[in-house]
């Protein structure tokens, strides 16, 4: 039995390997090729005389984190390959990380063809990371109704840093976009003091600022390409650039399917349920060794968790709270504790979750509306199935050995004290001995098994000792 366990372990960790490299190639194929060698940047563009101008379009909405900076760096590369005379981010976010954001400046500061930021629709916004990428830009336009600015950093941890760590913070910051502010010919002033003053501008007041943080304002993308035809457009390097995009050809970039679940598993939503379903699944595993596949599904779960933490700014207080009360309810049910440990658990799984995103934005936060239901249902869920779990340890065995001890049968033979006859038990003919004589016929109770030999004895003589309850 051993070894059949230790050989099924063998083939599921094969099994699980080889699904985990079938991902992982599937991860990489799903991205589209990219070609930045000289020679394919040196391709004619698509604003040379006579030919029809191309302009990529795509949309960028939700936190800034490694897979939005890898679409907008892909998106770019491809506008190089293809020789695109602009090309279009209509960018709506809260922020995200540093880093990320200064990938993608690199990337637009780099691109051959000009890069358009526009924020929009109306009533959108474009706050931290998304005002840098925003000043960075060739083109920066907005849409009526729209904001940007509140780039004051933050810890990536969401953990507060003391006050020496926060001004090198929001000096590394301020310089960086002042540099790019200064480089585009924007107002210096206004963007360090929406880094070091959290300053928010509408898109008149970004419009009309003496110099301007924006460029124009348009209602939509086709609105922005009407108003950019015959524009001329300065360079990060110096040089200008003529905007031609009258009757272009408009081609929308989509994040491929991988992106677009990496990305949705960064939302914080997801990224709670995540952990809470990662730690619930190795905790039953750890509990009921060789069930295989909360193990395998809670490990994915909590790897995928720790990828977007990577983003939002989590409280690992938080994450350890959230584990403790998972604890405690697995060991209510083994514990006669009359539910202090049920209602510990609880508690530490609702204050966990309600610290776990330390974050002043509202799109980051998590609701007592969302954390009340799931703390709930994992409460519920990890106390019947543990419960089951017990009660299944406890029960009596109805198979092997252990499950013929207590079975009632009928000697077919008799049997003297230390002798051998044969039993019926179990629909089956069994070898048997007793310590006591046994009449043919007598109905008999196994109290023992020693490889292919039962021990019996009289039911009655079992009977008189027990006041007759069996």
């Amino acid at each position: 039995m051993n070894a059949m366990n230790v050989r099924r372990r063998r083939r599921m960790f094969v099994y699980a390997w080889g699904a985990w490299l079938i991902f992982s190639g599937a991860l990489t194929l799903a991205q589209p090729p990219a070609k930045t060698d000289d020679a394919t940047r040196a391709q004619a563009p698509a604003n040379a005389p006579g030919a029809t101008p191309l302009v990529l379009s795509a949309e960028v909405d939700g936190i800034i984190h490694p897979v939005a900076a890898q679409f907008i760096q892909r998106t770019i590369e491809r506008a190089d390959r293809e020789g695109a005379s602009l090309v279009v981010f209509t960018l709506r976010t809260p922020g995200g990380l540093v880093d990320s954001t200064r990938d993608i400046n690199t990337a637009i500061i780099k691109s051959r063809a000009p890069v358009a930021v526009f924020v929009g629709p109306s009533g959108s916004r474009a706050a931290s990371a998304g005002f840098l990428i925003t000043i960075a830009a060739d083109v920066a336009a907005m849409a009526p109704g729209t904001h940007i600015g509140a780039a004051h950093p933050v810890s990536g941890s969401g953990e507060k840093v003391d006050d020496t760590m926060a001004k090198k913070m929001t000096s590394d910051v301020a310089s960086y976009a002042r540099t790019l502010a200064a480089q585009r010919r924007r107002n210096v002033e206004l963007v360090e003091k929406g880094v070091t003053e959290s300053r928010s501008f509408t898109e008149q007041e970004a419009l009309n600022a003496k110099p301007p943080l924006i460029d124009l304002i348009a209602a939509d993308v086709p609105d922005l390409l009407q108003k950019l035809d015959g524009r001329s457009v300065t360079r990060f390097d110096g040089q200008v650039q003529v905007m031609r995009t009258q009757r272009a050809r408009v081609e929308r970039v989509e994040m491929t399917w991988a992106q677009r679940i990496l990305s949705a598993v960064a939302h914080p939503q997801i990224a709670y349920l995540l952990l809470t379903l990662g730690m619930l699944g190795l905790t039953v595993e750890f509990w009921s060794p060789g069930a295989i596949f909360p193990g395998v599904a809670g490990g994915i779960c909590l790897l995928l968790a720790f990828f977007a933490f990577q983003v939002l700014p989590v409280s690992y207080a938080g994450v350890a709270l959230i584990f403790f009360g998972i604890v405690l309810l697995m060991l209510e049910v083994k514990v006669a504790s009359y539910g202090a440990l049920a209602l510990g658990g609880v508690i530490s799984l609702l204050f966990g979750s309600l610290m776990l995103i330390d974050s002043p934005l509202p799109e980051l936060q998590l609701g007592l509306r969302f954390i009340v239901p799931v703390v709930g249902s994992i409460a519920t869920l990890l106390l019947v199935l543990v419960g089951l779990g017990v009660r299944a340890q406890s029960a009596t065995p109805a198979t092997g050995a252990e499950g013929m001890i207590g079975e009632a049968g009928r000697a077919l033979t008799s049997i003297e004290p230390g002798g051998v006859g044969r039993v019926q038990t179990h629909g089956e003919i069994w070898t048997a001995t007793a310590t006591e004589p046994v009449a043919a016929g007598q109905t008999v109770r196994v109290v023992g098994v020693k490889g292919l030999l039962l021990t019996v004895r009289p039911e009655a003589q079992i009977a008189a000792q027990t006041g007759g309850v069996l």
